[in-house]
């Protein structure tokens, strides 16, 4: 004969878990994990993929929970990765995870890519990638910076100081000199900026990420657009040991462009203007980049150019 006590407390106990889970559900309890989620420390968004992509030990255990977070269940899940997102944020303040601080951002592409590949085809344009990132990944990995993403052509790279960055673009570009692939030699346009990214996964947002890719866009073939705070940490000895000079540039970055000070000055690091020398960072034949957009380009970032020069 079943014992009444026992069939009391089973019911009592499922009676329970239909409430507990009822209340998971409820649309009040979800809005109420989700608000305090606001008042605690760290990114309140912390579990989308993300804020997830990256290696700290938070964002593992973070992607490993969502597979046995239950979608019928909201307010528990809420309450799971608040508790990560508190996690992920002490390692922040210690320096072991995403964080204020400030880095370096680069971005390359190779000019006069685009025309030239619609005419090479897909074979010979998947070699010139690889070759080009055979090289230059390499540089960039010795100097202490991070492939963010690949862009096509080109990468953006983060590293922990200007100096550093401009050194493995120095030595990319000396070797990049030796390739040619159907009659393309490549020839990088850079852009680089230090400034406070945020770190949201395994990327980088932000105005300065902007900033450093308007930058790229408008040096010019075989030049390396910079911004003032970047240039200040490169020795002006070793621009001039390099033969190379800093040009000011009118301010190229949108007036309305939100969080970038009116005052950040903008340079093009490149050869002495009319020195009869090839561009900074590689040689291309004029007639391969005719009629190209980027040739435009690099016309436009040269007569934006001023009178002040740093060497």
């Amino acid at each position: 004969m079943p014992d009444p006590d026992q069939s009391r407390t089973q019911s009592l106990r499922r009676d329970a878990r239909r409430a507990l889970k009822e209340i998971d559900r409820s649309a009040a309890m979800t809005d109420l994990a989700r608000r305090v989620r606001h008042l605690l420390p760290g990114d309140p968004g912390f579990g989308d993929p993300l804020s997830t992509a990256g290696s700290s030990s938070a964002q593992s255990v973070a992607r490993l929970m969502q597979q046995y977070l239950a979608e019928d269940r909201p307010a528990s899940r809420e309450w799971a990765l608040g508790a990560l997102q508190v996690w992920q944020s002490g390692l922040e303040r210690v320096g072991r995870g995403q964080g204020a601080r400030e880095v370096t951002i680069v971005f390359t592409d190779l000019v006069g890519f685009s025309s030239w590949a619609l005419v090479a085809g897909d074979e010979e344009t998947l070699t010139l990638l690889r070759t080009v990132a055979s090289v230059l990944e390499p540089r960039i990995a010795a100097h202490g910076g991070t492939v963010v993403k690949r862009t096509g052509d080109g990468v953006m790279a983060v590293f922990d100081d200007p100096a550093s960055a401009f050194e493995a673009l120095i030595e990319g570009r000396e070797q990049l000199a030796a390739i040619e692939v159907a009659g393309f030699r490549p020839v990088l346009r850079v852009g680089i900026h230090t400034g406070t990214p945020r770190q949201l996964g395994g990327d980088w947002l932000g105005v300065d990420v902007n900033v450093a890719a308007r930058l790229m866009q408008h040096s010019g073939a075989g030049n390396i657009g910079i911004s003032g705070p970047a240039l200040a940490e490169i020795p002006p000895e070793r621009l001039a040991e390099l033969g190379l000079v800093a040009r000011t540039t009118r301010r190229i970055l949108p007036e309305n462009m939100a969080g970038v000070p009116h005052e950040l000055e903008t340079y093009v690091v490149g050869v002495p203007p009319h020195s009869g020398k090839s561009g900074l960072l590689g040689w291309l034949p004029s007639k391969a980049l005719a009629g190209s957009d980027d040739q435009r380009d690099g016309e436009h970032a040269e007569h934006g150019t001023g009178d002040r020069e740093r060497s």
